[in-house]
């Protein structure tokens, strides 16, 4: 098991968790090279929206955030609270920062 999970369902939901014990040097760089080796192979396209659920650290969002805002017009985020997704990144996408989703 790696020290991050990161999962496509192959429509709009990258599903994202913590795997073996690491630290966050170690975590971004796996999140990192898998993110880009999904973007690579074709898996991760583009595309309007992309929604991610999951637990991530502030360092791994980030990089999340990077790898995803190149490649979709909106990015949302999970709350559990809201039992929502949050859009935390739009760039010429059809919702606005802080629009929630299903």
């Amino acid at each position: 098991m790696a020290a991050y999970s990161i999962q496509f369902d192959g429509k709009d939901t990258l599903k994202v968790g913590f795997g073996e014990p690491a630290q966050n040097n170690e975590i971004v760089k796996h999140v990192d090279k898998v993110v880009g080796a999904m973007v690579s192979s074709g898996i991760l396209t583009g595309g309007p929206v992309i929604k991610v659920n999951g637990p991530a650290s502030l360092p791994v969002a980030v990089v999340l955030a990077h790898h995803l805002t190149h490649l979709y017009g909106t990015v949302a985020v999970y709350d559990p609270k809201l039992n929502q997704y949050v859009v935390a990144a739009n760039h010429g996408g059809a919702h606005a920062v802080g629009d929630l989703i299903d």
